[in-house]
């Protein structure tokens, strides 16, 4: 039996009656963890998306981040930002290094705020056991598992001892592992499937084409959602600004990529170039007058509304 699953766009969301005089009076804001952030959106923790000026940036405005975990001091980064009064987001993987860089900022007395054990699959055996690790040495740090791409998953992830769940494979821009490997699952069979499973929050990761799709993630229960190409090119996010023909444009690259890595080995994402696209400002205010819109849309005043909307499928044949 072959089932049939669904993606951001082949859903649209039924409008209620609005109960707001104004989209302005509708909260954006969402608790995740020990803090309260102003928007349930934040950028890739991809090297090509965010770097020590990305997160900052996006840390004094009251956004969340994850910091990415190539070739990044994370006790000094964890140092630096809690000097600054600010939070720290860091990610993990599963190897030695991981082991190292733990216990240097153990050592050094330090605790981040939010950890990301970030692998391609977090459903394996590897997982389990760093997941033990950096609860036995961090017990007060939030820890976020992913990714994975079923609720089975989502389940196992929850009993191993994560904080949240960031579900999805494959979903994204530069990833080219539905390709390479035949593996991938559509975001909202996805992301339902996830949230139905556990009691513990679902992060959103990948798919994000239109802003519209913050709102459907929401109705299909994430708490928050990570989009890559959706802030990159910005003067904000990490890397160069080039000139190819007279036009301006910056480097975009999976985590998996050769650009990534440094050699061809594995390789399951690629490099494209996106249009540089100025200060990240008018982002931040176009996608919370957005999400406003689709509260006021809901019927309700809150990010809870959209939980309760309903979804109707589109046949486009």
């Amino acid at each position: 039996m072959i089932k049939t699953e669904i993606n951001y766009g082949d859903i649209y969301l039924v409008p209620k009656r609005t109960v707001v005089d104004s989209r302005k009076e509708c909260d954006t804001s969402v608790q995740f963890g020990p803090r309260r952030f102003d928007m349930p959106v934040y950028p890739a923790n991809m090297k090509s998306v965010v770097d020590e000026e990305t997160c900052e940036y996006f840390a004094r405005r009251g956004w969340f981040y994850t910091m990415h975990r190539f070739n990044v001091d994370a006790t000094r980064f964890t140092a630096d930002m809690q000097e600054k009064g600010l939070f720290s987001s860091i990610s993990v993987g599963v190897n030695e290094d991981t082991d190292e860089q733990l216990r240097e900022l153990k050592a050094a007395g330090l605790t981040p705020e939010y950890i990301t054990l970030d692998i391609a699959n977090g459903w394996c055996v590897k997982a389990e056991r760093m997941i033990k690790k950096v609860k036995d040495l961090f017990p007060e740090s939030f820890l976020i598992g992913g990714n994975i791409a079923t609720g089975d998953a989502a389940r196992d992830l929850e009993s191993w001892g994560v904080d949240a769940v960031k579900a999805g494979i494959a979903g994204g821009r530069v990833c080219i592992t539905k390709n390479k490997t035949g593996f991938h699952r559509p975001m909202v069979s996805t992301v339902l499937d996830c949230a139905q499973a556990v009691s513990i929050p679902v992060i959103a990761d990948g798919g994000i084409s239109e802003h519209g799709d913050l709102a459907k993630a929401i109705a299909c229960g994430a708490t928050m959602i990570m989009a890559g190409s959706l802030f990159a090119g910005y003067d904000e996010s990490a890397g160069q600004i080039i000139e190819v023909d007279g036009k301006h444009l910056k480097e975009y690259f999976g985590s998996a990529s050769e650009h990534n890595k440094g050699a061809y080995k594995n390789v399951e994402g690629k490099r494209i170039y996106v249009e540089y696209k100025g200060s990240i400002e008018r982002l931040f205010i176009e996608l919370k007058e957005d999400l406003q819109s689709s509260i006021s849309y809901s019927g309700g005043n809150t990010l809870a509304a959209l939980r309760d909307a309903e979804m109707i499928y589109v046949n486009r044949y």
